[in-house]
């Protein structure tokens, strides 16, 4: 359906959550984007996936915060985009240095849109002339469901049944 027209990578900021990656993951999965996402920016989700583990003093951070990253990659398996580095000058005016990745593998696998909620650090007066918008997670799922509501309500349902019923099959990215 959508997925073949529109393309979103998806920051680290927003994969940390994880009601707000579940809530895009399971639209992805719906076909109503392709997701991408690069090697940094599973990196950088781990960490912070571990962070806020250890401060809920979950057991076994480490391990889980693996394991999630683990899940989106083989639920996702061509969702890593790879060999950005050759767009790394075109993000040398960003704010914050240390996005540059984020954009290179936008522009890699040109993507339509990065999903952060960092927008501060994506101004549009960089990303435009690159043919890149930045959207915060919710301004982005409300667009997303606005598509076709119906279809995307059944998605969200069903997720909604995967955290609520534990006789439901494992969501295979949370």
């Amino acid at each position: 359906m959508f997925a073949n027209r529109f393309t979103a990578l998806i920051d680290a900021c927003t994969l940390a959550d994880t009601l707000r990656r579940s809530l895009l993951l399971t639209l992805a999965e719906e076909e109503f984007f392709r997701v991408r996402w690069s090697h940094p920016i599973l990196d950088e989700t781990r960490g912070a996936i571990h962070k806020m583990l250890v401060g809920r003093e979950a057991a076994d951070a480490s391990e889980k915060s693996a394991q999630a990253i683990s899940y989106m990659e083989r639920a996702f398996e061509d969702a890593t985009v790879l060999d950005f580095s050759a767009h790394l000058p075109s993000c040398d005016r960003l704010p914050d240095p240390g996005d540059a990745h984020v954009v290179a593998a936008a522009l890699k696998t040109q993507a339509n849109l990065i999903v952060t909620e960092n927008l501060k650090d994506f101004p549009s007066a960089i990303l435009e002339p690159l043919n890149l918008e930045a959207k915060s997670a919710d301004a982005f799922i409300a667009d997303t469901i606005a598509l076709e509501t119906g279809r995307a309500v059944q998605a969200i349902q069903r997720m909604r049944l995967r955290f609520k019923n534990r006789n439901c099959p494992p969501i295979s990215y949370c």
